[in-house]
């Protein structure tokens, strides 16, 4: 095997590393695929040139891979990689002021046992506590506990 196929193995599998750490999510096949390349690569010059020519080999592998980190932190690859928004909204505000224990509202939609009702001309996600309640159908809140509201049907 020439020193240009032991090279090119090694090169497809440092490629399929990059592709499983960026691309691909996970820890699959391509990754497994690039980490046997390379070991394939290195055996091959090994075998077929010796151990000078294998340690040589093997060496300039390892140099080569922490050089590509190095470069990647140093340029702040990982930066342009990232996301850098913030979630700042929470689910399912409650303002107190427009609901309380005792509001009457009707369903939007069906409760199963979570879904949309309107109380006091506000549409807010309720919760039933297990029952099953179909749109329009007239509720009463029984509980607030911080964002979820708690209702049961108008008698």
């Amino acid at each position: 095997m020439s020193w240009g196929i032991i090279g090119l193995f090694i090169l497809i599998g440092i490629v399929a590393l990059i592709l499983e750490i960026f691309v691909i999510p996970g820890f699959g096949i391509v990754g497994i695929f690039g980490f046997s390349s390379i070991l394939f690569g290195i055996y091959e010059a090994y075998s077929q040139y010796g151990m000078v020519a294998g340690n040589i080999t093997l060496m300039s592998t390892v140099l080569f891979l922490v050089g590509l980190i190095v470069v990647s932190l140093r340029t702040k690859t990982w930066r342009k990689l990232m996301l850098h928004t913030n979630i700042e909204s929470k689910v399912n505000e409650i303002d107190e002021n427009k609901v309380e224990v005792g509001s009457e509202g009707i369903t939007i939609s069906r409760l199963a046992p979570i879904g949309k009702a309107r109380i006091n001309n506000e549409i807010f996600e309720v919760d039933t506590q297990g029952l099953f309640v179909d749109p329009n159908t007239k509720i009463v809140v029984i509980k607030i506990n911080k964002n979820k509201i708690i209702v049961k049907l108008k008698n």
